[in-house]
């Protein structure tokens, strides 16, 4: 039954990627994971760029406008992050390759490579680091 589960888990995912890339015009790498539950800018859709198996954890929130601001900046995301839990990426952020975006973090400003940014407003607080599929920390 495990093997039901996860094949139906795919799917779904596989056919949410689809509508976000193919209807919305969402540029999302097809080796990049978005859970069911993140929220993407559907605003300015074109304006969401997701690199190569980075991940984006369910209640996480990637904007590409600013209603307040009447701004609509493409918003990026680079190649093996991870976007924690609860997180909100803001209009025209990048975030640079192997990214660990802490749970609940707002990112306000963008983010070098190889670095793990926290809190709110989010800050560096490791650099030099590497991760492998989907976010995942190195030894």
């Amino acid at each position: 039954m495990r093997w039901i589960r996860n094949m139906v888990r795919l799917v779904v995912i596989a056919f949410r990627h689809w509508v976000l890339v193919s209807l919305y015009g969402m540029r999302i790498s097809r080796s990049a994971r978005i859970s069911y539950g993140a929220k993407l800018d559907k605003t300015n859709p074109k304006g969401v760029h997701i690199g190569d198996e980075s991940y984006v954890a369910s209640g996480a929130i990637i904007f590409s406008h600013d209603f307040s601001r009447g701004l609509h900046r493409d918003t990026y995301i680079g190649k093996r992050c991870f976007i924690g839990a609860n997180a909100i990426i803001m209009c025209g952020v990048r975030i640079g390759d192997e990214v660990v975006v802490g749970s609940g973090a707002v990112v306000t400003k963008d983010v070098p490579s190889n670095s793990i940014v926290v809190g709110n407003p989010a800050r560096v607080i490791r650099e030099g680091i590497h991760t492998k599929k989907f976010g995942q920390m190195e030894d």
